[in-house]
């Protein structure tokens, strides 16, 4: 029998694995990027509990908006990465446009729209994108 030190202990979030997943591009993809965030952030939460319970949540709703933003916005694939940090929780969404994501106003009697990149900005601790020559990604550092 092996000797796992492991064994009998909750892994810590430093311990635990990043979730990486492509989809197409499609409308419907908003919805898998969420399932499979939630997915990870209920394993995540098992392994280590976040220090509020609206941290979870947090995570979910930055997911759906980038993902949401990424198909009204960069045809075709995109790329979602969740992985745990020392004090939180890496969110990336890698897409085909170059143009940076700008904060547009929120205009409900034309529509809505203009909210999602607020929120991103409000929820995350910080938010960076890097444009690469095919594309950029979006970097969300949230509380965990």
């Amino acid at each position: 029998m092996e000797n796992d030190p492991s064994r009998g202990r909750k892994r810590t979030c430093e311990e635990f694995q990043s979730l990486t997943r492509t989809f197409a591009g499609e409308l419907r993809n908003v919805t898998d990027a969420r399932v499979a965030a939630e997915d990870y952030v209920r394993a995540l939460a098992r392994a280590s509990p976040p220090a509020s319970a609206e941290h979870g949540d947090d995570i979910l709703l930055v997911v759906t908006e980038l993902a949401a933003n990424t198909i009204q916005y960069a045809p075709g694939p995109f790329q979602l990465r969740i992985r745990p940090t020392f004090d939180g929780v890496h969110v990336t969404l890698r897409d085909s446009n170059t143009t940076p994501p700008a904060p547009r106003p929120f205009r409900p009697s034309q529509g809505g729209g203009g909210i999602g990149w607020h929120l991103i900005q409000a929820l995350a601790d910080q938010v960076s994108v890097v444009v690469r020559p095919d594309g950029k990604d979006v970097h969300a550092f949230l509380p965990w």
